[in-house]
Parts: structure tokens; sequence; C-alpha cells
């Protein structure tokens, strides 16, 4: 099983926000998706131009809620969100482990091959989606250090 296409950017932002929601709503937020039996949730406050608060962290990058910008490499890579998740726990080319940060525990599922990356973070009964992106190179070490120690810390 493969990646889903991209959803590249035709030209027309006001139009392809509202194409990128419907993607978000229909294959994380209405389609029971899970993660180790758990329901994945999004969070919907606070709203941004009447979409939801996780979809933004989807599909824009910046440490500021109110100066986010749009990504491109998030935005045509937001069918992968869901399928990543899906996958995660069979799929050869998918690796997951968990981080704390924040004092919360992520879990953190990565297609190392193209350098995806789609973050959980647990919570009682669900997992919450907190965001997904592109791993730039720098930050593909950090990864791959990350995992190594969390799967080496549970076979000790």
């Amino acid at each position: 099983m493969s990646l889903p296409e991209f959803f590249p950017f035709h030209g027309d932002w006001d139009r392809y926000e509202d194409e990128l929601y419907e993607i978000y709503e229909n294959t994380i937020v209405r389609s029971a998706l899970t993660f180790g039996g758990l329901p994945v949730k999004a969070k919907f406050a606070p709203p941004t131009k009447k979409k939801g608060f996780t979809f933004w962290h989807l599909i824009s990058e910046g440490e500021q809620e109110e100066e986010r910008t749009p990504d491109f490499k998030r935005c045509e890579r937001i069918r992968w969100v869901a399928w990543l998740v899906q996958n995660a726990l069979s799929h050869p080319d998918v690796s997951w482990w968990e981080n704390d940060r924040w004092g919360n525990t992520h879990i953190v599922i990565w297609h190392e091959q193209e350098s995806f990356a789609v973050i959980l973070a647990k919570r009682t009964g669900y997992v919450l989606l907190k965001t997904a992106y592109w791993v730039k190179q720098h930050r593909r070490k950090d990864f791959e250090r990350e995992r190594a120690e969390y799967w080496r810390s549970r076979k000790s």
C-alpha cells in the first residue's frame, strides 16, 4: 500500500484552503481514525476563519498562532496524515515512538523515506492530533537518535 497522491496548489488560495479543509474533515475528523485502538481526535478551539485549530497546524507553520503562514509541503501532503496514522503499526516504511515534550507524552509517526511526520499527544482514552510536517534535513538525525533511544529503552 503506497502513500496517497499529493494535493498540489492550483493557484486559488481561498478555494485550495476550503478543499484542504474538506480533505481534513473527511479523512480525520469524520473518519473514525484510530491509533493503537484509541480514537484520534482534533482540537477545534480556538477556530480561525471557522476552521478548527488542528487544521491550521497541519497546513501552516510558525511559532505565533496569529502569524502562521501556509506551508505548501504540508498542504500538498494533507492526505498523508490519516494514512500514516492508519499504517504506523504495520507498514515497513513507517516508524513510531514516544517522546516527552512540555510535560506531555507525544507519539511521533515518521515516514523516513518521505521525511514526513505526524505528531499525536497521548490523552486519557484517546490521542490528540497535534501537527504534521515535512522533516527538514537538519532534523533527521534528531529523529533517528530519538527513535533509537526509545526502542532501546523499551528492550531493557
